[in-house]
C-alpha cells in the first residue's frame, strides 16, 4: 500500500549525498550529458492534464503527504532547473496542510500542470535503506568502524593550484604534517587504520560488505545486540572519487552474461563473498569514504532535508527535476509506476529524466531496489502558470 498514515510533526534538516552504484548498460539519454547544463536550456513542453493520468488514491495519497513534508525547504532553497522560483509552490504548500489525504488526487489536478523535459524518456533504477548488525561499542563480531567527520576534512586550496582555476567549492582534502594541503585519505588507508584511536568511531559494523553497500546507500539501520535499531546518515565524504564497481565487474567479465552472477546488487555482493581477496580489492576501487551521524528521524533523510518515504521519494538530478516536484513515472517495471516527490539526489543521478526510486528497508525493499532498472517516460509536475511563463520567456 502506498499510503501513509502518520505524518512526522518535526523534521530536522540535515544533508544527504548518497552515491548509487551504477550498475545498468549505457542507456541513450533524451538530452546526452553535457548538451545542456539544466532543464532551463532544454526543451520543455505541455503534458497532459494531471486528471488524465490515471493516479489512484493511495499513490496520490503518499506524495501528498511527502510533498507536504518537503514544502517548508522548497519555499526557501532556489531551485536549481531554472524552471521555477519559491514563491511559485507557495499557493500549493498553503493549501496541501489542510488538504485531505483522501482527496489527494483533486490537489495534484488542482495546483499542477505536467511538463516534459526533453523527450520524457526515463531511465530508473532504486535505492533503499539497508539494515545491518551493529554495536555502539566495539565487541567480538563487531570490527568494522562507522566514523563521524574527522575535524581535519576541510576545503582548501592545493599549492599548485593556478589562480585562474580557484573558482567555485574548493576540493576536500587535509593538511599534512609539512601544512601543505592534500588529498583526504582513502578508502584503503581508512580501513588499514589511518583514523583509528582517535575516537571517532559512532558504532561498529559487524560485515565490511554489508557496510560498503550501506555507504553507497549514504544511509541505514543498525541492529543492535539487544535488538534495538540505530539509524544513521550521511554527514560527510573523503573527497575521494566514487567508483561504480558494478560497472568495472561487469567490464571484466565477473558479473552479468556468461557468469553465474547476475548483474545487480545481489549479484555483486555473491560475487565478493565467493571470491574475498579479490572481492576486497575491487571494493577498494572506490576510494570513497562516508562519515556518518546518528539521526533521531523516523526516516533515512535525502538531500533536501527530509525523510525520504518508500514507494514515494525519488532522487533526481537537481539541475533538470525541481527539489520538491512531484514526479509522474510510467516504467517498464510497473511496480515503480505512478507519482513521486523530488527529495534527494546521487552521484549517479545526473541529467535530464534519470531517476532513483526509494523502497524503504526490509527484505523485500532490498530484493525490489536491487533489481530496479527500467525505462519508460517521465513528466514534470509544476505549479500551474509555470509553463505559460518558461512559454513567454521563450
Amino acid at each position: 500500500m502506498r499510503y501513509l498514515l502518520v505524518i512526522a510533526a518535526t523534521l530536522a534538516l540535515a544533508a544527504c549525498v548518497r552515491m548509487v552504484p551504477d550498475m545498468r548498460p549505457e542507456t541513450p539519454a533524451a538530452l546526452p550529458p553535457g548538451t545542456v547544463s539544466s532543464a532551463a536550456f532544454a526543451p520543455v513542453t505541455r503534458g497532459v492534464d494531471v486528471d488524465q493520468l490515471g493516479l489512484g488514491d493511495d499513490d496520490a495519497g503518499t506524495a501528498l503527504v511527502s510533498f507536504l513534508e518537503s514544502c517548508p525547504a522548497i519555499l526557501k532553497r532556489d531551485d536549481q532547473s531554472g524552471l521555477t522560483f519559491p514563491e511559485d509552490w507557495r499557493p500549493a504548500c498553503e493549501a496541501v496542510s489542510a488538504w485531505p489525504v483522501t482527496d489527494a488526487r483533486r490537489f495534484f489536478a488542482s495546483y499542477f500542470e505536467t511538463a516534459r523535459v526533453g523527450d520524457g524518456a526515463a531511465f530508473a533504477t532504486g535505492y533503499y535503506e539497508p539494515e545491518i548488525r551493529g554495536s555502539r561499542t566495539r565487541a567480538p563480531g563487531y570490527d568494522v568502524p562507522v566514523y563521524a567527520p574527522p575535524p581535519e576534512l576541510v576545503r582548501a586550496w592545493p599549492d599548485d593550484t593556478p589562480d585562474s582555476e580557484r573558482s567555485g567549492r574548493p576540493p576536500l582534502g587535509r593538511y599534512d604534517s609539512t601544512g601543505r594541503f592534500v588529498p583526504y585519505y582513502d578508502r584503503t588507508q581508512i580501513e588499514l587504520g589511518a583514523l583509528a584511536g582517535r575516537g571517532l568511531e559512532i558504532a561498529w559494523a559487524a560485515d565490511p560488505v554489508e557496510f560498503f553497500f550501506l555507504q553507497i546507500q549514504g544511509s541505514g539501520l543498525l541492529r543492535l545486540p539487544d535488538g534495538s535499531l540505530m539509524r544513521i546518515g550521511y554527514a560527510g565524504q573523503n573527497g575521494r572519487e566514487y567508483v561504480g564497481i558494478g560497472r568495472v565487474m561487469r567490464e571484466r567479465g565477473l558479473i552479468g552474461a556468461g557468469t553465474e552472477y547476475a548483474t545487480s546488487m545481489q549479484g555483486i555482493m555473491e560475487y565478493i563473498r565467493d571470491h574475498p581477496a579479490q572481492g576486497q580489492d575491487i571494493m577498494r576501487l572506490n576510494k570513497s569514504w562516508i562519515f556518518f551521524r546518528e539521526l533521531a528521524t523516523d526516516g533515512p533523510l535525502g538531500s533536501l532535508g527530509v525523510p525520504v518515504r518508500r514507494e514515494a521519494s525519488v532522487a533526481v538530478d537537481p539541475n533538470f527535476v525541481p527539489y520538491g516536484a512531484p514526479v509522474f513515472l510510467d516504467l517498464e517495471r510497473d511496480e515503480a509506476d505512478g507519482l513521486w516527490i523530488a527529495q534527494d539526489t546521487g552521484g549517479a543521478i545526473k541529467g535530464t529524466n534519470r531517476f532513483d526510486t526509494f523502497w524503504g528497508n526490509g527484505a523485500n525493499a532490498r530484493e525490489i531496489a536491487g533489481s530496479m532498472s527500467a525505462s519508460g517516460q517521465a513528466l514534470v509536475l509544476l505549479p500551474r502558470g509555470t509553463l505559460d511563463r518558461l512559454e513567454s520567456r521563450r
